[in-house]
């Protein structure tokens, strides 16, 4: 069946044409089953993998009704995890809105001092859409000028994040404010059991769109590296000398680290520029403009940067080491391969990681090939997937619930024979033997 176009919509031509100066015509699954609803008034929780086009998804239709109201209230009210989904969304809503005459104002904290009197100004003389953090929103709200009255849609995108980072009571206290008759939309890509309990409560006989949860995109070529923490920086090394490489984003679970990977590769020349929530907010939007610019090739970060930010033709991304909860990992790699392009993940797995990989291989109901160390860097650490199963306290042959295993009996692929050399298999750009031969093992990107 041929995706619905734009021009199919109930929307205006004007909003037609805005879309398709950013070069869309036809809609994402997601924004083709959404859209209609929402226009409709009713309330929505849509959970969708990243990259899916879950922004405009509910921008479009929100943008088509405003257009025709009275410019004096706060009208909508976007709640987003970060300060770079929130200036993200801010950018598509003037991209899209720019001859619409709606007026927006991201508010989110670490700017300048003006910034919060910019946002103050503009809370009070009712900007048509506000999008938020939680925390920032509430400093504003306990000064006693948020007026919420006009609110006519709540939206949460990125919904189950804001609940990872601890903002439930925050999110709570905001939605006590507003009026109860509203059109409330929820965005998530998990549907954990904290987004289910949130969504009774606020939403209404929600319309539930659920698309590939939980599973990167086919684009994305997933690739596995079994390597001990004090490999990995030549490991990354050799990877950028040989690997085909036009952008990448690496991310590290710490601060840290961040910088450490960012002193090493500028030590080595690359172009490579680090970004965390200890940089200030303009250094960060202006490393992330570089990057989207292609003025910089590598963006060292945590995973501030892993939901709902858009890269255009991310080529890379790298896990220098693997996110404690396996949905991040699915955030993490769906920073490529967005829009039916393709992209390569590449994920450094440390002896004390490998039961947080079985946790992803298990979300994504795939398993990964294992790749080893190159023999001239160093031994890889042993894997082992039986002795990982009963750290899970179950046998190797049943899931939780006493069912048969994902991987229907067999050891994942490329576990093999368990050595102090690892588990994995020899990777591709290991250095030909004497006899000129290269027995290395290169997957297709």
């Amino acid at each position: 069946m041929a995706p619905m176009k734009f021009s199919e919509l109930n929307i205006s031509p004007e909003l037609v044409e805005a879309v398709g100066y950013m070069g869309f015509e036809n809609c994402t699954p997601i924004q083709e089953q959404a859209i209609p609803s929402i226009l409709d008034g009713k309330d929505l929780i849509g959970c969708a993998q990243t990259g899916t086009g879950k922004t405009a998804a509910f921008l479009i239709p929100i943008l088509e009704k405003l257009a025709n109201s009275k410019h004096n209230k706060i009208k909508c009210l976007v709640l987003v995890p970060t300060r770079e989904l929130c200036l993200q969304i801010d950018e598509q809503v003037q991209a899209i809105g720019y001859f619409m005459g709606i007026s927006c104002i991201p508010v989110f904290g670490g700017g300048e001092g003006g910034d919060f009197s910019q946002q103050k100004n503009a809370i009070q003389q009712g900007a048509d859409i506000i999008i938020a953090t939680p925390g920032r929103l509430i400093a504003h709200m306990n000064l006693g000028y948020v007026d919420f009255s006009g609110l006519e849609v709540l939206i949460m995108d990125e919904a189950d994040r804001m609940l990872d980072m601890g903002f439930i009571d925050d999110i709570n206290k905001i939605i006590k404010t507003c009026p109860t008759k509203r059109q409330t939309l929820m965005f998530s890509a998990t549907m954990a059991t904290q987004i289910r309990v949130l969504a009774k409560q606020v939403l209404t006989d929600p319309l539930q769109i659920n698309l590939a949860i939980a599973k990167p995109a086919e684009g994305v070529n997933q690739q596995i590296y079994l390597v001990h923490d004090s490999k990995k920086i030549e490991l990354l090394l050799r990877i950028l000398e040989k690997e085909d490489i036009q952008n990448m984003i690496i991310f590290a679970s710490r601060k840290e680290m961040v910088d450490q990977i960012e002193r090493q590769l500028q030590r080595k020349n690359h172009s490579a520029k680090s970004l965390h929530s200890g940089r200030e907010q303009a250094e960060r939007q202006e490393r992330l403009r570089e990057f989207k610019a292609g003025n910089l090739q590598i963006l060292v970060a945590t995973d501030v940067l892993s939901r709902g930010i858009d890269i255009d033709g991310l080529s890379h991304v790298l896990n220098f080491d693997m996110p404690n909860d396996a949905a991040d990992y699915v955030h993490r790699v769906g920073r490529t391969a967005r829009a039916d392009k393709k992209g390569t993940a590449i994920s450094f797995v440390n002896q004390a990681d490998q039961l947080k990989l079985m946790n992803v291989e298990e979300l994504i109901e795939k398993p990964l090939e294992k790749l080893n160390t190159p023999e001239d860097i160093g031994e890889s650490p042993a894997y082992d997937p039986e002795s990982l199963l009963k750290q899970k306290g179950r046998s190797s042959g049943k899931d939780r619930k006493g069912g048969k295993s994902n991987f229907k009996g067999k050891r994942p692929e490329g576990s093999g024979p368990h050595t102090n050399k690892g588990g994995g298999k020899k990777p591709w750009f290991k250095k030909k033997s004497k006899g000129g031969s290269n027995s290395g093992n290169k997957q297709s990107a």
